[in-house]
């Protein structure tokens, strides 16, 4: 049997071109996929940069934010800390009969039916003003009420400061500033 050279060599030819071509639709491709692939790496560092960012910036926020509430919270413990200390003075104070409190009386009051002198005393800084003084353990009752009322305004302020202090940083949120 005789072998047909041209047609095994049209098969050859046609092999080879097909080999050929698919070589360079290979390297055409493969140069294709390999821009798409760092194409895609780039995106996701751009992404991943960007994610870094966020979270850093949220950081900063929520430090800034831990700081402000421990100057707020030490400002307050100072001023409780002050008030304190005032009030132990005063009824140190008032214990030890260095300080006397008094009261003003209505001098045109008819019914007061008690023997306060109208006069004022040398000490006084109310000239002609009737007073009677109170006793002390009324005094210190006193100023335990008064205590309590000082603590209360120091927390009601600290806790309008802390409410500002967020409501300021949420409203410069919502514009996108930083706080």
């Amino acid at each position: 049997m005789a072998v047909p050279w041209r047609t095994a060599g049209a098969v050859a030819l046609v092999l080879i071109g097909a080999g050929s071509a698919w070589q360079f639709q290979d390297w055409r491709y493969g140069k294709q996929l390999a821009e798409q692939a760092r194409l895609h790496a780039d995106t996701l560092n751009q992404l991943t940069q960007a994610a870094a960012t966020a979270q850093q910036a949220e950081q900063d926020k929520r430090l800034a934010l831990e700081q402000r509430l421990a100057a707020s919270e030490k400002t307050h413990f100072e001023k409780m800390t002050d008030a304190q200390r005032d009030q132990d003075r005063l009824r140190d104070r008032l214990a030890t009969s260095d300080l006397r409190l008094s009261v003003l009386l209505d001098a045109t009051d008819t019914a007061k039916g008690c023997g306060v002198p109208a006069t004022a005393g040398a000490g006084s800084v109310d000239h002609a003003a009737v007073r009677a003084q109170l006793d002390p353990a009324h005094a210190q009752r006193i100023v335990a009420i008064t205590n309590e009322g000082d603590r209360g305004l120091i927390a009601l302020q600290a806790c309008q400061a802390y409410i500002r202090s967020l409501s300021d940083g949420s409203e410069l949120l919502l514009r996108g500033e930083q706080p």
